[in-house]
């Protein structure tokens, strides 16, 4: 019977109209590689990226077991772990870290290929340094999302590349033959990758894919510029949506009594912004968790979180996810406290602030964003 992949829920993450769990990519990417997962043994399938699980549950479903399984979103995890326990099949995979541990002795790779080509070639890297050397990966995308810009990439990494035929809109790219010990030349040092910004005075560290990667957005630019007067007696701030961790070492290095907790659902970018802390000196202030927003924060319990929430949900654009911050900064501030927050102006955020946080005053407003300041009820 073919795997029903209507049964996959994306939930814990936000679900809705045109939120899928899975999509026609992923159907071609097991259909282009299914002669390659009946042949693998027990603990020789990776899958890596894999939304809500499609990909390691049909596998899964075939037969397949040991299967080593890395998301970089926890709410990703989640859901395969949801769907995985549903389905009967939670026994055959296994969630591991980005790591080579992940990928030894793996023959086959299954891969949902990233928008970023950062995140591609650290992947890619790690295979073709730590899996088997005969290794086969079989990654694949909506061909909207992809680029010629992949094909250098993966042959940087591995010294064939074959590409499928399209089929709904989806296309698959296949690697083989590990360049093993090779550089992606100068531009594609070893990974995580860092860099200083004199005129914040800040070092930036990021893993492969994290929003800006070492840069520094625009918009927290912005917002950085506004943070003198936000809350300025704090004891502990919250960095919510931390990405590489600049606003949260941003905050430390400003004020030397600060205790700020950082937190993302995304792998890469809390272990970015752990990185960025110890970069700057402040790892001993700031505590970074990957997490589903402020799950780990007690209810009333912090005077300041500071966001620039992101508005995409994997390809998709998605305000459900702001809202979804907005509330749990709601839950965790304390009475009088206040969110600041950053948002491209476009978006008109202020109305749901007001709703779902309290009374919003407008801080600062540039041609393209807007920050502002939203207080907690007394």
């Amino acid at each position: 019977m073919p795997f029903d992949f209507g049964a996959l829920r994306r939930s814990p993450d936000v679900e809705g109209p045109g939120l899928e769990a899975s999509d026609a990519a992923d159907r071609l990417i097991l259909d282009e590689a299914a002669a390659l997962i009946d042949a693998v043994g027990p603990g020789e399938l990776v899958v890596v990226d894999d939304a809500y699980g499609a990909l390691a549950l049909d596998a899964a479903d075939a037969g397949a077991r040991g299967i080593r399984v890395h998301q970089d979103l926890v709410t990703g995890e989640r859901a395969l772990a949801r769907n995985a326990a549903r389905l009967g099949l939670a026994d055959a995979v296994v969630a591991a870290p980005l790591a080579p541990e992940l990928v030894a002795g793996a023959r086959l790779v299954l891969l949902r290929l990233p928008r970023s080509l950062d995140r591609l070639d650290e992947v890619a890297e790690l295979v073709a340094a730590h899996a088997h050397p005969e290794v086969v990966v079989v990654g694949g995308g909506r061909i909207k999302h992809m680029s010629l810009a992949m094909n250098e990439v993966l042959g940087r990494r591995f010294a064939r590349l074959d590409v499928s035929h399209a089929r709904q809109k989806s296309r698959v790219l296949i690697a083989r033959e590990p360049r093993v010990g090779a550089s992606a030349t100068a531009a594609g040092a070893d990974w995580p990758r860092d860099a200083h910004h004199e005129e914040l005075s800040l070092t930036v560290v990021a893993h492969g894919g994290v929003f800006a990667g070492t840069g520094v957005d625009i918009g927290t630019r912005f917002l950085l510029a506004q943070l003198a007067g936000a809350v300025p007696d704090a004891a502990t701030a919250v960095d919510l949506a931390c990405g590489s961790g600049v606003v949260a070492s941003w905050l430390a290095r400003a004020r030397p009594g600060l205790r700020v907790t950082a937190t993302d659902r995304s792998a890469a970018a809390a272990a970015s912004a752990r990185l960025t802390a110890e970069a700057n000196g402040v790892a001993d202030r700031v505590h970074v968790t990957r997490a589903d927003g402020l799950e780990g924060l007690a209810d009333a319990s912090e005077r300041l979180v500071v966001l620039n929430p992101p508005f995409h949900s994997d390809a998709a654009i998605s305000t459900g996810i702001a809202a979804h911050l907005f509330a749990d900064a709601a839950r965790v501030l304390a009475p009088g406290g206040e969110l600041w927050c950053v948002w491209n102006s476009h978006l008109r955020y202020r109305p749901l602030l007001e709703r779902v946080v309290g009374s919003t005053r407008q801080i600062a407003r540039n041609a393209k964003f807007t920050v502002t300041a939203s207080r907690r009820a007394v």
